[in-house]
């Protein structure tokens, strides 16, 4: 059970929410800043990403290094994720250590060390990352830096957000020390807490702790939108690792923020084309010898601000690529025409709802979610409201997102080659 959420902005501009979970022990933290991948700027790609690193490389009264130190050593779980419209720094720690980790969270926001020697260490953890998790792996990175470049136009929509290297290594000093005074501001931040505490408390706690964060201007944020678009897109990348081609084809979501009953929808027919052996997709790509997923944003539901991405994924045998995109195709116009009514789409919502509140069981997802819908959404319980949107699909309401995948115009087709078919080719 959990009760209210308890919200708060501090002098500094900060906000503040806290929530009492009934049946759990000990506390999620999270603060979550509105900086990530699209508020990049060209020559800086991968920026976003770099600095996540750089906030736990030490503070005015915390060591490098000793963030990750003092939380386990109280048994607590630290972690960090970069993603297109926000930076999130949680932990899970037991409730009487709350208190110790919003002073340790208070001092990097307000009193970051950043230095080169801490830039040059973090420049090279990001490229080791980057050659580990995307050029030294099939399918590394795929499709989430590639597909965009084919779906959007504008390039903070498109860019890769682990960044080029060369951008990396442009990255300066200064250029750190001018992206946290002003994407890590405290007005351009939220804190979450939820767990095994009272909420008052811990408000008076934030409010104690962030108090000496002195405020700083708020930055302007990039205009990312962008009108949909009206023709079939198409992409090719290679992957000299892949052992067989694969396939990704993106379309548009509607926007959360202003249309919840229609990103519900595309959360359904998520799950009703690829969740379970038996789901429509799944059954139908089979029979080509293929493996397919989808997800409801490239990062999962509510992960990003509007534009965001449906997206499906198909391993496959070589040379049926045209066959998948056909199938793909035709199991979203069944769909739009009314074939999946009644026990497929209730199976669909079932697992989707089920999914939605076996995420939020963990304190480090429903803190994250916290912070992430009042920071993205000014919502912070969103992704229970989704969860109840969802429960709440109608047949209409789903035919209507399957037309927008049946539909090529607008829809982006990403294939991955292997390297050695490239070669075959040339």
């Amino acid at each position: 059970m959990v009760d209210a959420i308890h919200h708060t902005t501090l002098k500094n501009g900060l906000r503040v929410i806290a929530q009492k979970i009934h049946g759990v022990s000990g506390v999620g933290i999270s603060v979550n800043y509105r900086v990530g991948f699209r508020t990049e700027f060209r020559s800086r790609s991968g920026f976003a990403h770099l600095f996540e690193h750089m906030m736990f490389q030490g503070s005015r009264n915390v060591a490098r290094g000793e963030h990750f130190a003092r939380i386990q050593a109280r048994g607590g779980v630290v972690n960090a994720n970069t993603f297109p419209d926000s930076t999130d720094y949680y932990q899970v720690v037991p409730s009487s250590s709350l208190e110790h980790v919003l002073e340790l969270e208070a001092d990097r926001m307000g009193f970051l060390d950043v230095t080169q020697d801490a830039l040059d260490t973090q420049r090279d953890v990001v490229k080791e990352e980057i050659r580990l998790q995307v050029a030294g792996r099939p399918y590394g990175g795929f499709p989430w830096t590639v597909l965009p470049s084919v779906l959007y136009r504008k390039w903070e929509n498109a860019h890769n957000g682990y960044g080029e290297l060369t951008d990396l290594n442009a990255a300066t000093v200064t250029d750190c020390a001018e992206f946290f005074d002003s994407f890590y501001a405290p007005g351009n931040a939220v804190l979450a807490m939820c767990g095994d505490i009272d909420p008052r408390t811990a408000l008076e706690a934030a409010r104690r702790c962030f108090a000496r964060v002195p405020a700083r201007t708020v930055p302007h944020l990039p205009d990312v939108s962008e009108p949909l678009g009206h023709e079939p897109l198409s992409g090719t990348c290679y992957d000299p690792l892949a052992p067989r081609p694969a396939l990704a084809m993106g379309c548009r979501l509607p926007d959360a923020a202003t249309d919840l009953s229609a990103y519900a929808a595309h959360v359904v027919l998520s799950h009703l084309l690829t969740s379970g052996a038996g789901a429509r997709l799944r059954s139908a790509l089979a029979s080509l010898g293929s493996q397919v997923d989808s997800a409801t944003g490239l990062f999962g539901p509510l992960m990003a601000k509007d534009p965001d991405t449906f997206v499906i994924v198909v391993h496959h045998p070589s040379g049926l690529a045209d066959e998948v995109v056909s199938l793909v195709t035709e199991q979203a116009t069944e769909v739009a025409d009314g074939a999946a009514r009644g026990a497929e789409t209730q199976r669909a919502i079932a697992t989707a709802v089920s999914r939605h509140y076996q995420n939020l069981d963990s304190l480090a997802h429903r803190v994250r979610s916290l912070a992430r819908g009042a920071l993205l959404f000014d919502q912070p319980g969103i992704t229970e409201e989704l969860a109840r949107t969802v429960a709440r699909t109608n047949p209409d309401s789903l035919a209507t997102a399957a037309a927008t995948l049946a539909q090529p115009n607008g829809r982006a087709v990403l294939s991955l080659i292997p390297e050695e078919a490239k070669e075959a080719a040339a």
